[in-house]
Formats: C-alpha cells, sequence, structure tokens
C-alpha cells in the first residue's frame, strides 16, 4: 500500500521535543544518579488526601463529573482563592477545574487567540509556553528578563515588545525555572500597560504557596487587573499531587464560558476522583503544605548557598523549588554543561537553553530533592568543576 503523502502538522514538526524530558529520560537508564531535573515534589500526597480517595473508590467515585468540575471543589477553590489573595470569582461561571494546569494553559490559549495574534513570553520561561502559544495558532514573542535584576518582570522590556497583533502576556509567578517571585509594583505595572494597550495577562501561578520570602502577589490582585487576568493554578506542586491531574482556571465570565465550551468537547472533565482528593486537600492539608514549604525552604538555603560557593552564581529564588545558577565560569555551553556532568558525576541538571535562548550559559535544578542527596550533589559539582580549573 502507498503511504500517506501528504504532510503532517508543520506547527507541531517545527516544535522541539521537551528537553527537560530528554536529561529525565537519560537519566532513568544510569545507575547512581541524583536527578535535579524534573520539577517534581519528592513529597508524597498527604495521607489524609490519599485515605479520602481509597474511600471515594470504593463509594463509585470513577464516573463523569459535570463539565466544570464538582461544585463543592469550585466552592472550595474560589473561597481559597478570596481568603489568600483577596480576589473574587464566582463558581458557577468564573471557575472551571481542568486535567492539569497544562490543560488549562492550553484552553486559555486556543479560547483567546486567532491565528497570528501575538503573546509575549518573559525568558526564561518554563517550556511549555512558547510551544502550547505557537498549537493554539498564535505567535510567541520572547522578551529576556535581566538576570542582575532577579529576573522581574520589567514592563519597560514588555512594553518595547508591544505591538497592535499582541494579544496577552504569559508568565510564571513563581517562576519555573528561575523561582523569580513578582512583586506587586511590577504586576501593577504590567496591569498598567495591559490596560493602556488593551492585552491580556495570563498568570500561571502553581507555585503560589511555594513561596519564601514575602508573601505571594496574584496578578489578579492587583489593582485594574482583575477584568484582563487568567489565572492558572492547581494542585500538583504545593500539594504534592502531580499525577492526580487536577487544575483550574478562573477568569472573567466571558472568556470562561469559551474555555468551558472547548473542555466540553475535549477533556470533558477532570478524573473524578482527583477532584474528591482536592476538595480533601483543600479543607485538611494546610499544615501538610506548611511543613513541605519549610523544608524546601531549608533545602533552597543550603543548596543556593552552596552554589554561590562553587562560584556558580545564583540568584535567589524567592519561590517554587528550583536554582538557576550561571555556569558560565566552567567555560562551558548550557548543553555541554549538562551533558558532561551527567556523564561523569551522575548528577542529572537541565541546561538552560531550553527555557529560551536567554537561559544559555545557566541550568536548572530542582531541589524538590533530599536534603543528603543535594549536598552529595554539590559534592560531585564541585568534582566536575575541580577538573576543569
Amino acid at each position: 500500500m502507498t503511504p500517506p503523502q501528504k504532510p503532517f502538522s508543520r506547527v507541531v514538526e517545527a516544535i522541539p521535543p521537551s528537553g527537560i524530558r530528554k536529561f529525565f529520560d537519560l537519566a532513568q537508564t544510569m545507575k547512581g544518579v541524583i536527578t535535579l531535573g524534573v520539577g517534581e515534589p519528592d513529597f508524597p500526597t498527604p495521607w489524609g488526601v490519599r485515605e479520602t480517595a481509597i474511600h471515594a473508590l470504593t463509594r463509585g467515585a470513577t464516573t463523569y463529573t459535570g463539565n466544570s468540575g464538582l461544585p463543592e471543589l469550585r466552592e472550595l477553590i474560589c473561597a481559597d482563592l478570596a481568603a489568600r489573595h483577596g480576589t473574587t470569582y464566582s463558581p458557577d461561571d468564573e471557575c472551571l477545574v481542568t486535567s492539569g494546569v497544562s490543560e488549562g494553559l492550553d484552553l486559555t490559549l486556543r479560547a483567546l487567540l486567532n491565528p497570528g495574534d501575538e503573546v509575549i513570553v518573559p525568558e526564561p520561561s518554563y517550556v511549555a509556553y512558547q510551544p502550547c502559544v505557537a498549537f493554539a495558532g498564535g505567535v510567541p514573542v520572547p522578551v529576556a528578563a535581566d538576570p542582575a535584576q532577579g529576573y522581574r518582570l520589567d514592563a519597560e522590556r514588555i512594553a518595547a515588545a508591544v505591538t497592535p497583533r499582541t494579544k496577552a502576556v504569559l508568565f510564571g509567578s513563581p517562576s519555573n525555572p528561575t523561582g523569580a517571585a513578582q512583586s506587586a509594583e511590577d504586576l501593577t505595572a504590567l496591569a498598567a500597560l495591559a490596560r493602556r494597550e488593551d492585552f491580556w495577562l495570563i498568570s500561571d501561578e502553581i507555585y503560589d504557596r511555594l513561596t519564601y520570602t514575602g508573601t505571594h502577589t496574584s496578578t489578579a490582585a492587583v489593582p485594574g487587573a482583575w477584568e484582563r487576568t487568567v489565572v492558572l493554578n492547581g494542585f500538583s506542586k504545593s500539594y504534592a499531587m502531580t499525577g492526580w491531574r487536577v487544575g483550574y482556571v478562573c477568569a472573567p465570565a466571558p472568556l470562561a464560558a469559551l474555555m468551558h465550551r472547548i473542555h466540553q468537547y475535549t477533556m470533558l472533565c477532570a478524573p473524578h476522583v482527583s477532584q474528591v482528593a482536592a476538595i480533601e486537600a483543600l479543607r485538611s492539608a494546610d499544615a501538610d503544605v506548611t511543613e513541605m514549604v519549610a523544608d524546601y525552604d531549608r533545602r533552597r538555603r543550603l543548596f543556593v548557598k552552596g552554589l554561590d560557593e562553587l562560584g556558580l552564581t545564583c540568584p535567589e529564588p524567592g519561590g517554587a523549588f528550583y536554582a538557576f545558577p550561571s555556569i558560565r565560569a566552567s567555560g562551558l555551553s548550557s548543553q555541554d554543561f549538562a551533558e558532561q556532568l551527567l556523564a561523569e558525576q551522575k548528577v542529572a541538571v537541565v541546561p538552560g537553553d531550553v527555557f529560551g535562548p536567554s537561559g544559555e550559559g545557566h541550568v536548572r535544578c530542582s531541589y524538590a530533592t533530599a536534603l543528603p542527596l543535594l549536598e552529595e550533589a554539590l559534592e560531585r559539582i564541585g568534582t566536575f568543576l575541580a577538573a576543569r580549573a
């Protein structure tokens, strides 16, 4: 038989595979590797959440739910955001439960963008942002943030990239990969720019509870931002629930309705039992989150101090569980540093250039790893650098 000759999607073919997964998959084939690559909590989901899910399964929580998600979960999400950030959303028409934040991002972009619309993406940025813009028919416009300024969102830099086709700015705070937590002042300046130039703010706040220096500022809470802000969040990172695949989107009702329409035809609903688990997380797991955050903070301080002592300068991460040190002192590119460190010392990190060209000269290290392993990783990195001194 003659195989099909018409081409596949040129957009999809142009997107490279995930650079994070490349190193993670390679590390899995080796013994004795300390993995600082994948951004996943090393804590188990709190027992009370797991136990509730087990009982829910025995009671038949294996069916579809309503497309928007369980009403109790949406009510709790909106109440939680109001209590922690002072933002007000209607659980009926401004909150949608999704299959992870990844689906929420996809829904947002598909509901917002027309072909050729531009989305400004401050770099270094999470690896999925720019590909997802392209998948939705948009054009990603990277804008490099300044490591000397702690990777802050600089409204003046973003303003220089705005054109008549700018539809949105997409960013995470706290950030993956840099750990930068944006200030209320910078977010307020960005919101003022969005009002003046008429574009949306897509704010990925999946790490909002993992904030170590000061308190988290939600983009939707700053003056004049709510009406043109989409908040993406979920349970994967703060509650150690990556595999449960529960996220949510909060947005003004007209846009949320369009997301809901896409969701109806594609994902239908987030897993029923996972939504029950998320309800329990919001009801009872705050103490677990507090304990995990305190442990991450101890690791953060030890690991960043250790990197600095090795000559790998690193802006202090204000949130998430990533360090993004400069490796320029080694004389190696990001790719070469990561490949050689893995081959010689069995420490897996992610080369910074997978987060955009502005990430070159850096690597991302996840400190969601036990303290003894972080200490061992620092020793191995020191040995690696000493061999090149």
